[in-house]
Formats: C-alpha cells, structure tokens, sequence
C-alpha cells in the first residue's frame, strides 16, 4: 500500500474519531442543559419555601469516596428539619440508646430538668427520676408496643410515652414528656363540682319533698299557720335551686363572652340596698342583721345586674359563713377614681394561703367543714364581672376584729364623672 493510502486511511480514522467526540460533547451538552434547568427548578422551589423532590434524593458519592457537595448538603438539611421538629415540640423529647445514656434532648427537656447538653449522660443522672429508667427497661422488654403512665416530676404532673424504634442496626428508645398538671387541675375540678352540685342539688330537693309529706299528710289535715310556714320553707328551698342553676348560667355566659356590661352611672346605695332585700329570708334565718354604711352619695359607673349580682354573692357568702346572731357591714370610699366596696363579716375568714386561689371557680378551702359545701362558683363569677369593670377584687381578715379572723372580701369599681352626663358604654364581659 503506497504512502499515499496510508495517509488517506489515517485521515479518515481521525475525521472517525473527531464525528465520536463531537456526538459525545454534544450528550455531555444535553446533559448539562438539562441539570442547569434542574437547577433552575429547585432554586426557584426553594425560594418559595418548597423542598424538590430532586434535593431528597439520594445523595451521589465523588469519585474519591468521600461526600459530594449535594450530600452534604442534604444531610445538614436533615439535622435542621430534625432539630426544628424537636425544639418546637411542646413536649420534653429525649433519645436514650441501650445504655440509658442520652444521645439527643431537645430545649423543653433541657429546661425542665435544667441541664445544658447532658449529651453521653446517662438518664438517671440528668433526670434523676427512677420512673423514667424503669419505663425504659419496660419498653425494651416488649419492643412492639409503646409504653405510657402518669407521673410526677418537679411537683407538676407528667404524661410520659416510651417507644422503641431500630434502624440500621441502631437502637434508640424515645420519651415524650407532656406537661398535663393543668388538666389533672381541671379534671379533679370537675370532680368536685359534680359532687358539690350533686349535694347542693340533692339537700333543697330532699327537704321539698319531706315538706310536702309532712303537709300532705292524709291522716293530720295541715292547719293554715302550719301550712304557710311549709309553704315558705318550700320557697327557701326552691330559691336555692334557682341561685345554683342561675351562677351556672352566668358562669357560662361570662365565659363565652356572650354577657353584655352597659355602663351607667348608678348610686352604689341604691344597689347595695336591693342586694339586702333580696337577701332578707336567708339572713332573718339566721338572725343575721345587715348595716349599711355606703354614702348616699357615691356615684359608680357599672351594670346595675351584674354588680348587685356581686353584691348578692359576697353577702350570701358573708350569711353562710357567719355564725347566728352576727352583723355583716357593707362599706365603700373613694379612693382616687375608683370606689372601694367592702363586705365584713365575723367568721372564721379565709387562710392566707388560700386567698389567691378563692376565686377559681369550683375551688373549695374546705369544703368538708361545718358542712358548708357550695359550688364554688359564686367568687369566680364576682373576679369576672369587677375585672371586666376594669376594677379588682381580693380578699383579708376583718380589719374590725384584733384576733384576725373574720372575713373581708372587697373590691374596686370606676367612679361617675361628676362632670359630664351619664356614660352609656356596651362592653362584653
């Protein structure tokens, strides 16, 4: 073959291998095209707070073994999500591996047993509740299931879950704390103000009926003295289950925010006089004598109902308190733009530990003694309606009395502009 041949052959071998390379730089291009506009994708997703699927993928692996770039990234995203997920728990989260020693805590648990990293620690030592070791041991003992109780730890009450999970051949045993004290609160609450209406419904209900028995009676034909005295017994006794069904009634309005406060300027006498009359049965029951010494002239601004219905509960809780025989004073002064109502009494008063507490609804500070249950709903329903005047109510011993005892129930309402006409103001309590 001449010289000639040869070169032609190694020519077209060369235009060959240039058409190969140019087919394969044109793939390479289309290639990149189409991850340059990937790219574009994800950028434009994560700019409005979307995650792409492609960035969830799983991550490629360099040449050198070592992570890529998207690797990396990916996996950091994950520690954030996972680390955002744990802090805005509302629950304490702690990971515990075989060795009861903990590998991840998030802030609500670091706060609760108040311990910055306890990372390596073991459970016991951190959280120094031998409850939460033995539900690990419980959890590991029977993997398929999870475990919960209800516990104590620093004096709240805790909802505790326990759960076992193995991934890769990694063991790791979760625990959720949930702070449920408020719940245990209300739940006790509950209780007693089912067993306290209970009673209070079960005693006026038992007395009617032994009243109409007794008047009824087919073998003694009723005199009329004797049956008009049954039949005001009778009333009491109704009247009580109208005073326990309305504070259940308030209470529910109150609450829902459907009562309505019109503020008018009233005189305070007038409404602490019509607070007496409507109280005249139940203090003449117990010779219980009412003084009055509000001024004639004190003007508040307030709700004429839902203040004499303030009234009416710190008086008949003044009556039930006291014992017969004694007086009950009203009081008020002006002090600055507010007017201060006193009601005194001369039992044995409210402890001092529980003055802040008296005022929830359904609280009892004792309601076992001398057998004067009640609702609880009578103070609770007078804290909504004087904070809803924008005053406030409190309580203290009878400044009357040397021995401390004696009680004094008293709170503050917006005093009438002398100035100006009368304030016509709707507000929801």
């Amino acid at each position: 073959m001449s010289n000639f041949q040869h070169t032609i052959e190694a020519a077209q071998r060369h235009l060959l291998a240039l058409q190969q390379s140019l087919v394969e730089h044109e793939q390479n291009l289309v290639r990149l095209q189409n991850e340059v506009a990937q790219r574009e994708r994800d950028l434009a997703l994560l700019q409005n707070g979307e995650r792409s699927p492609s960035l969830t993928s799983a991550p490629a692996v360099a040449p050198d073994g070592l992570a890529s770039p998207n690797e990396s990234q990916d996996a950091d995203y994950k520690i954030a999500l996972a680390l955002t997920l744990a802090n805005a728990a509302y629950d304490a989260l702690i990971v515990v591996d075989g060795d009861y020693r903990i590998i991840a805590i998030n802030d609500s648990a670091e706060t609760l047993f108040n311990r910055k990293r306890p990372i390596g620690e073991s459970l016991q030592d951190v959280t120094g509740v031998a409850e939460l070791e033995m539900m690990v041991i419980d959890a590991l003992a029977n993997e398929e299931e999870s475990f919960e109780e209800q516990m104590m730890i620093e004096k709240r009450y805790y909802r505790v879950r326990a759960q076992v999970i193995r991934r890769l051949g990694n063991l790791f045993i979760g625990l959720a704390l949930q702070d449920v004290s408020e719940l245990v609160r209300l739940n006790r609450a509950r209780r007693d103000m089912v067993a306290n209406i209970s009673h209070e419904l079960r005693t006026p209900i038992a007395n009617i009926r032994l009243i109409i028995e007794s008047l009824f009676h087919e073998q003694d034909r009723p005199k009329r003295k004797q049956s008009m005295s049954a039949l005001k017994a009778i009333g009491r006794e109704t009247e009580s289950l109208i005073w326990l069904v309305q504070e259940l009634l308030d209470l529910s309005m109150i609450e829902s925010g459907q009562a309505i406060l019109r503020l008018v300027e009233q005189p305070l006498a007038q409404l602490v006089l019509n607070s007496t009359e409507r109280l005249e049965d139940q203090s003449a029951a117990k010779q219980i004598v009412f003084i009055d010494e509000v001024p004639e002239t004190l003007q508040i601004l307030a709700d004429a109902d839902h203040i004499q219905r303030v009234l009416i509960n710190l008086m008949h809780n003044a009556i039930k308190w006291s014992p017969p025989g004694e007086t009950i004073r009203i009081r008020a002064h002006e002090q600055g733009d507010e007017a201060v109502i006193s009601v005194l009494d001369n039992g044995p008063g409210v402890p001092a530990d529980h003055r802040e507490r008296i005022f929830e609804r359904f609280y009892q500070v004792d309601p076992s003694r001398s057998g004067k249950e009640g609702s609880g709903l009578g103070l609770a329903i007078c804290r909504h309606v004087v904070e809803a005047h924008g005053g406030r109510i409190w309580v203290e011993s009878n400044p009357d009395r040397s021995d401390g005892t004696g009680g004094c129930f008293r709170f503050t309402l917006p005093l009438a502009d002398p100035v100006t006409e009368p304030d016509d103001r709707d507000k929801p309590v």
